[in-house]
């Protein structure tokens, strides 16, 4: 299928145009190799452009009210629904997930549309109490300014979302730098919804570019008025760090090496079939999936077992193939990163159990035992499809190793629910699910404020797992 979408240009002040530098690079389906379009590399001064274009659009989308905003968000997700079914298949080439994962995410990108459509228009700031008698206080909710947002690649359309969606809603605008591996479906096609929802010049803007010339230039740019950046920690600490020289406001949403504790009492067979998902679900290329399994000794042998039949069993392959239960990774830089820490752990005593090997960007799901904390498969966000098990005494062993490293995302198995929920507070996650994994719970309703933002999701009634996750034995 040839996409309607071959060129991803830059979308400046409501036009698309190329480069300033005229550069363009090629766009390439992770499965196969293939040239599938072109993307334009954009630099310092087309972002300047960009952020120009969006600091002139600001007042006046500002004083647009919140319906006729909400509107333009409408006809974006409309779009996207329209598209759906080349999107998803545009998203399965540029990505290499397979068809689940790319319905999930322009789906899940639709739903953000949607919520913050209607949270433009419900809620426009708060009565609080006076502070003393015979006073009337009350707060309004108004746009921080121009909004720079970079995005990765792993879910490009709704992670780009997540940050569009609600800075348009609430009547910023946007400059936003798809990443370089993904600049179609996570940049051409977000121009696009915004030129068919008719949405003023230089509400949106779309930079497309590599991460040294165009990202740098928009995490650096004292135009905005705050820059939204979902990547790498190291990458992450660095905008950090610049921002603080001037204090320019960020918002980063960085790695973690997310845990999966199995306690001594756990649904084995339900923790290994939830297991592929939170370590193998899109290659494990998130930032939610499960890089360290810590299992409790007395169930560590049949944990083990479980989860590497289940490993052995799944078909790695084109996503296009309909087939396949995982797809390639997103690129060589990638494969070779994952292949040195499964490498480099092997050599300081982790045992493969199955996997540790590759064919092209096709790297075997990979269970790795006997894996000590002092090993990069335990210490580094693998960001691929491996699962590292660490063997601990007991649940109190379990959360100390747990809390020794930043996470996003956690799981706890145990038959005592109450158990599950207890260990669950005492770890340091955003996120945290007792029996589940991957559940997103909380993703569209986090607490804002001087408090950590954890949100405890709790699996009462059996899981509907997709079946390539089950014991091999019983598909």
């Amino acid at each position: 299928m040839t996409s309607q979408f071959p060129v991803a240009q830059l979308y400046i002040d409501g036009t698309f145009r190329p480069a300033s530098s005229g550069r363009t690079a090629d766009v390439v389906e992770k499965a196969t190799g293939a040239v599938i379009g072109t993307y334009a590399l954009g630099g310092a001064v087309d972002v300047g452009r960009a952020v120009a274009a969006a600091r002139a659009a600001q007042p006046g989308w500002a004083a647009l009210s919140a319906p006729e905003r909400a509107a333009g968000l409408r006809r974006m997700a409309e779009f996207f629904q329209a598209h759906h079914a080349e999107l998803v298949e545009q998203s399965m080439r540029e990505t290499g997930g397979v068809r689940a994962k790319a319905e999930d995410e322009v789906s899940t990108g639709i739903r953000q549309l949607q919520i913050s459509m209607i949270q433009a228009s419900e809620n426009a700031g708060d009565l609080l109490p006076p502070y003393k008698a015979g006073k009337l206080s009350m707060s309004r909710a108004v746009p921080l300014g121009v909004i720079g947002v970079i995005t990765p690649w792993n879910y490009p359309v709704n992670l780009a979302m997540r940050a569009v969606a609600p800075a348009l809603a609430f009547g910023n605008t946007v400059v936003l730098k798809p990443a370089e591996l993904t600049p179609i479906i996570g940049g051409q096609v977000l121009a696009e919804a915004a030129r068919f929802a008719g949405l003023p010049p230089g509400v949106f803007n779309v930079v497309t570019g590599d991460g040294l010339d165009a990202g740098h230039a928009l995490a650096e740019h004292t135009g905005l008025d705050l820059l939204d950046f979902t990547g790498s920690r190291e990458v992450g600490l660095a905008i950090a760090a610049s921002a603080a020289a001037t204090l320019r406001p960020v918002r980063l949403e960085l790695g973690g090496s997310n845990a999966f504790l199995v306690l001594d009492d756990a649904d084995v067979d339900l923790a290994a079939s939830c297991a592929m998902i939170a370590s193998l679900e899109y290659q494990g290329q998130t930032c939610i999936s499960a890089s360290r399994h810590i299992v409790t000794r007395a169930v560590a042998d049949h944990y083990v077992d479980a989860v590497t039949r289940r490993a052995a069993a799944l078909r790695v392959g084109d996503p296009m193939s309909g087939t396949a239960d995982l797809g390639p990774l997103v690129s060589t830089r990638q494969r070779d990163r994952v292949h040195a820490i499964v490498q480099a752990s092997v050599e300081m005593g982790a045992e493969v159990l199955t996997g540790g090997t590759f064919d092209e960007l096709f790297y075997r799901p990979t269970v790795l035992a006997k894996v000590t904390p002092d090993m990069p498969a335990f210490t580094e966000e693998i960001f691929g499809p491996v699962l590292p098990v660490t063997v601990v005494d007991d649940e109190e062993e379990a959360v100390a190793v747990a809390n020794g490293l930043p996470m996003l995302m956690n799981s706890v198995f145990s038959a005592d629910l109450i158990r599950g929920l207890s260990v669950a507070e005492r770890l340091d996650a955003g996120e945290v699910h007792v029996n589940d994994a991957h559940a997103r719970h909380g993703a569209d309703d986090q607490m804002a404020g001087f408090t950590k933002r954890q949100w405890i999701g709790l699996q009462r009634t059996p899981l509907t797992l997709p079946s390539w996750t089950a014991d091999p034995a019983t598909r």
